[in-house]
């Protein structure tokens, strides 16, 4: 390893020309004419990631790695592998993406920038501008803040509520009316993209009602914002009365909305029911699986998945490399689940859903798989992140053991 002194920080390069490691290979099954490519491998617990216009790589890390929580791959051989790594930020987290020659990158309170050089350098990657400070945070639950940014200027972050459905007791089966986590949490605040040390009230509530969204993405389509929610836990273990092993299992959905600015998507009070294809009253807030209420009112969402698989990263696809019918479809990471026993776990993939004109146009279907190896309960490999590269190939992250994988089009 070379440590280079840069204004009286260090940042660390690494060169690493290491080849997949068969006894950890797993076998990614993706549809005809479809193929996949180790990147990189070991990285650690690498969460979302963006590719720049050259083809480099950035990844946020959730745990620091030499001190540092962000790292740049880069191939400059071009053999497909990445073999020059800087590593730099000394903060952990999820967020990254990159708009008009800037890289936006988020710990669990704040967000930060670095002004990329007109050859993809980070200018100055000790010294980054801060963009928002403070945001609310309560432990470690949904306390990662991912972001995106649309055309017009501003910066989206989701503030996860730290609360499976907004107990006053965490464990009580009551739930808190009116919910006060939504002052903070529990939605998408709004802010500009180029004023720095803004605070969490600088922003806008831009959409309330979410409990935990970890994948979000501009869809430049229809210029609109759109998120997966995380779904909420316990519904059997707390109401064996209305929900059996399997319904707790499958429910509530994970979800996927089309947010507009003033929305209202119901978490704490309602949840989206796989089995009664309907948007619920929770039994905390005196539902019986039977009643909506002022559900019935509340923004729905345009598709459901299977509950408790974790989506964790949502991409627009928007290249031309792929088949006509991937354009402007969605292509979602499903982290995979923890809590779906004793039914299997699932998830550990990643699914695409078919769009036109902002809604799905067909119905969701699994893309690749094989991440979580031979025991998807004691998964090998799990999907986070999902970003698309210059030349229209898609990349995967895994936050277990930090693999990236290059799935491209070859037929």
């Amino acid at each position: 390893m070379l440590v280079i002194l840069l204004a009286g920080a260090v940042t660390s390069f690494v060169k690493n020309t290491k080849k997949e490691d068969k006894s950890d290979a797993v076998t990614i099954s993706l549809p005809e004419g479809f193929k996949s490519e180790v990147y990189t491998q070991n990285l650690g617990r690498a969460r979302h990631l963006v590719v720049n216009s050259n083809g480099d790589i950035f990844v946020k890390l959730e745990s620091l790695r030499n001190g540092k929580g962000i790292v740049r791959l880069r191939d400059t051989n071009k053999d497909g592998v990445a073999d020059d790594s800087l590593y730099f930020g000394n903060y952990t987290g999820t967020g990254i993406t990159i708009k008009d020659g800037y890289l936006y990158a988020s710990s669990d309170e704040d967000i930060y920038r670095y002004k990329l050089s007109s050859n993809g350098d980070i200018v100055n990657p000790d010294a980054p501008e801060i963009v928002v400070k403070g945001l609310y945070r309560r432990g470690r639950h949904h306390s990662s803040k991912s972001i995106t940014l649309d055309n017009n200027g501003y910066i989206y972050v989701n503030i996860g509520a730290p609360s499976n459905i907004c107990q006053e007791t965490q464990g009580t089966k009551q739930g808190t009316n009116p919910c006060p986590l939504l002052e903070k949490s529990g939605g998408i605040w709004q802010f500009k993209a180029d004023k720095l040390n803004q605070k969490q009230e600088d922003g806008v509530r831009f959409a309330t009602g979410l409990r935990n969204v970890v994948g979000l993405d501009w869809n430049k389509e229809v210029n609109e914002l759109y998120v997966m929610q995380h779904g909420r836990d316990l519904l059997f273990q707390d109401y064996p009365q209305w929900y059996d092993q399997k319904a707790g299992a499958e429910n509530p959905a994970e979800e996927m909305f089309r947010v507009r600015k003033g929305g209202n998507y119901g978490w704490p009070y309602c949840y989206y029911d796989n089995d009664k294809k309907a948007k619920l009253l929770n039994p905390e807030y005196g539902g019986n699986r039977e009643k909506a209420e002022q559900c019935a009112s509340m923004d729905q969402s345009i598709a459901q998945f299977p509950g408790h698989m974790a989506p964790n990263a949502l991409l627009f696809y928007t290249g031309n490399q792929f088949p006509a019918k991937y354009k402007n479809g969605a292509f979602i990471a499903f982290h995979g689940s923890w809590n779906r026993t004793p039914e299997p776990q699932a998830g550990y993939f990643v699914v695409f859903v078919p769009m036109k004109n902002g809604v799905p146009s067909g119905k969701w279907e699994v893309f690749a798989e094989g991440f979580a190896g031979e025991n998807i309960n004691r998964a090998q490999h799990r999907p986070c992140g999902l970003a698309q590269g210059p030349d229209g190939s898609i990349y995967v992250s895994d936050d277990n053991k930090g693999n990236i994988w290059k799935i491209s089009y070859t037929k």
